[in-house]
């Protein structure tokens, strides 16, 4: 989830706007061995709402620099590969994201949208948590009672809707214009902060919208097809579906 804001710190988010941006000009605003490194342009996503943060490369002055991960703070830190040059402040870089990491981040996310939905819409149950790395997933759900052969329902109708190429479309709204969308809020406890004034939605065209602040592919048949290898029983109801992307 997030704040419709396209800055964090003196950081511009060009993956809030676009995601398919993989290479980008920036220049380095501040740069520390224990911070990290700020730029006044990223299309690194930081990781959060169960999302992985991007991985990539700084380039400059014929040096490179690895980033293997994003930290949030009163800035946006990119995280350097230990040992790996800094660039001064006031350099001039080249930014750019690792495509296949990336993409497959993309395609995990909106699977699970499309699970999730699928899930809300024909079992009634809300998340109760989950987890994503490229291509592989678990999501948690808050269902007592568990239908006969609901992994192979579940699976067989999420793979309907992929196939079905629905667009995904990301826009922001004022809070309550928002919360007057029915089940915007996915999770079984509302996590969206109370300062948040505009909240990001994210809409698969007539199967889910919910607010999220992930990246996600353009329609559903980009994410390929979802296999949901297990189900699991966790206790007090809640089930847990593990799933992979192919």
């Amino acid at each position: 989830m997030s704040t419709s804001s396209d800055r964090h710190g003196h950081t511009h988010r060009l993956d809030l706007a676009d995601a398919t941006v993989r290479e980008w000009d920036a220049t380095v605003v501040a740069s520390d061995a224990e911070q990290g490194i700020v730029l006044d342009r990223s299309a690194f996503y930081p990781g959060g709402g169960g999302q992985p943060p991007d991985e990539g490369v700084l380039l400059w002055g014929g040096v490179r620099t690895r980033i293997a991960g994003t930290r949030r703070g009163d800035e946006l830190y990119l995280v350097p590969v230990e040992g790996d040059p800094l660039p001064p402040p006031g350099t001039a870089v080249r930014g750019a994201l690792d495509d296949e990491r990336r993409t497959a981040l993309m395609r995990t996310h909106s699977g699970l949208h499309v699970l999730t939905g699928v899930v809300l819409r024909d079992f009634g149950a809300k998340v109760t948590g989950g987890n994503m790395e490229p291509l592989v997933a678990r999501m948690d759900f808050d269902l007592p009672e568990v239908p006969p052969d609901f992994k192979d329902r579940v699976a067989e109708a999420v793979n309907t809707e992929l196939a079905a190429d629905r667009p995904i479309r990301v826009r922001t709204l004022p809070r309550a214009e928002a919360y007057a969308i029915p089940d915007l809020i996915r999770t079984a406890t509302d996590l969206l902060p109370p300062d948040v004034e505009e909240v990001r939605i994210v809409d698969i065209v007539g199967l889910d919208t919910q607010a999220d602040g992930g990246t996600h592919v353009a329609s559903t048949a980009m994410v390929g097809r979802v296999e949901v290898v297990k189900m699991e029983s966790k206790g007090r109801g809640f089930r847990r579906l593990r799933v992979r992307v192919v």
